[in-house]
Parts: structure tokens; C-alpha cells; sequence
């Protein structure tokens, strides 16, 4: 199995970037597995931590109810 992390080279994943986080996020906003998200056990940790970082800095939601409904 090749890791898309792995072969763009990337070692550090940031928390503050929420539209890359938002890839490996279910719908419901729950942490893909690493068979869903195609990646090595090291990169789906990194991405798991980066994930509850920005969950806890109020970056991301926890919960698909946590969203705001945009009114347009």
C-alpha cells in the first residue's frame, strides 16, 4: 500500500491547515481509518493528533451538529 503522504514527502503534518485535515475527516467528523485514508500507521498518527489539536484550538468541530449553517 502506497501512503500519498509518504510519496509527497511530507514528515510534519500542521493542525492549522483544516482544508488538508478535512480529507481524512469522515461526514460525521470522526477520524478515517487508515485503510479509509490509504496511509502508513506513522502518517495516520500524525494525522489523528493533528486532527485532535485542531479540534481542541476550536479549528475543527467535534460533531457534525457543532457545524454552523450558513443562511444564503
Amino acid at each position: 500500500m502506497n501512503c500519498p503522504l509518504c510519496q509527497d514527502n511530507i514528515n510534519r503534518v500542521d493542525y492549522k491547515n483544516t482544508q488538508f485535515l478535512r480529507k481524512f475527516v469522515t461526514s460525521q467528523f470522526k477520524i478515517g481509518t487508515s485503510r479509509r485514508n490509504k496511509l502508513c500507521n506513522k502518517h495516520q498518527r500524525g494525522i489523528a493528533n493533528a486532527v485532535k489539536l485542531a479540534r481542541f484550538m476550536a479549528l475543527m468541530p467535534y460533531t457534525r451538529l457543532q457545524t454552523v449553517k450558513k443562511n444564503i
